[in-house]
């Protein structure tokens, strides 16, 4: 069925949600190997006395869990992607688990500095030897999960854009928040490394708790980006100016057109919804401004309406 606006109320509105992304597999396999090492480094961070195993071990804890909502925001848009009850689709579940993610990284990077501060006015004896051999078997896992998760699928797009990547929110926010939390792992585990490394060699026992609040203060900020890159998407978010300039241009280059009212917004990634209000001396159907639209923005969901002046 048409509506007046020329908008398909019967079209499909999954936009490709129902298809299986590459980064939940990804998510996965990591998933499994990050809670391997989870148990080794938080035994042997309580065995052998040292505060930076021990957050690279619970950071690891808090990581796999958070690992698992992306995975579960993976299966929810892609079970759901046909529900009639979500208007644009199910593409908002993977920025919302990319923001869960973010929410769970400034969580845990405030109890590291908090556990870090404890420990540097109370220092615990450390087992040197096990505690670096533990941090650099941790740091090599988190290596290889960083590989896993951080593998570009350029085909994965679905869609060539042709316009400039810098301004489109193309970044899978799930995937991100997943690579994230492991390189959160990996930092953590290579300020374990120097922090142990100094302590043993000049006695500079102070480091290691130093480390985990400087491990905290830059997983903080990570958590910060992404915190903000996701809360965009899910306020609807207006696309950057350059693109709504753009769309506009397109429409008011031929005599007679103008763009009184433009809605451009993320509906999933890499997916933009449109609502355009034209107004014209000489109104053609809905279609016809549909196509003076650039074909290489591939927008999902485009809605305009049409007044005379």
């Amino acid at each position: 069925m048409m509506l007046n606006d020329g908008t398909d109320v019967n079209h499909s509105h999954s936009f490709g949600q129902d298809r299986k992304r590459q980064g939940e597999s990804r998510t996965i396999i990591v998933i499994v190997v990050t809670a391997a090492m989870m148990v080794v480094e938080i035994a042997t961070g309580i065995l052998f006395g040292s505060m930076a195993l021990l957050a690279d071990g619970l950071h690891m804890a808090s990581h796999a869990a958070a690992l698992s909502i992306n995975v579960f925001a993976y299966i929810y848009a892609r079970r759901h992607a046909h529900d009639e009850r979500f208007s644009f689709g199910t593409g908002k579940v993977n920025a919302l688990g990319g923001f869960s993610g973010a929410v769970l990284l400034a969580v845990f990077a405030v109890m590291m500095a908090v556990e870090s501060v404890v420990r540097l006015f109370n220092p615990v004896a450390i087992a040197f030897n096990q505690a670096i051999f533990v941090a650099i078997i941790g740091l090599v896992v988190n290596g290889m999960s960083m590989l896993i998760l951080g593998r570009r699928d350029d085909s994965g797009h679905g869609h060539d854009h042709g316009h400039d990547h810098r301004h489109q929110h193309h970044h899978d926010h799930n995937l991100r928040s997943a690579y994230l939390h492991v390189l959160a792992d990996a930092l953590t585990s290579f300020l374990a490394i120097f922090a142990l490394l100094a302590a043993k060699y000049f006695g500079l026992i102070w480091m290691d708790p130093l480390m985990g609040i400087v491990g905290a203060i830059m997983v903080s900020r990570w958590s910060i980006g992404l915190l903000i890159g996701t809360s965009h998407v899910l306020l609807d978010r207006q696309a950057p100016v350059d693109i709504q300039q753009k769309v506009v241009d397109s429409i008011e280059k031929n005599g007679g057109n103008r763009v009184v009212d433009l809605h451009l917004w993320t509906v999933g990634p890499d997916i933009y919804a449109a609502i355009v209000s034209v107004v014209t001396e000489i109104p053609k159907p809905p279609e016809y401004y549909k196509r003076l639209i650039p074909s290489d923005f591939k927008f999902v969901h485009v809605t305009v309406e049409v007044n005379r002046t």
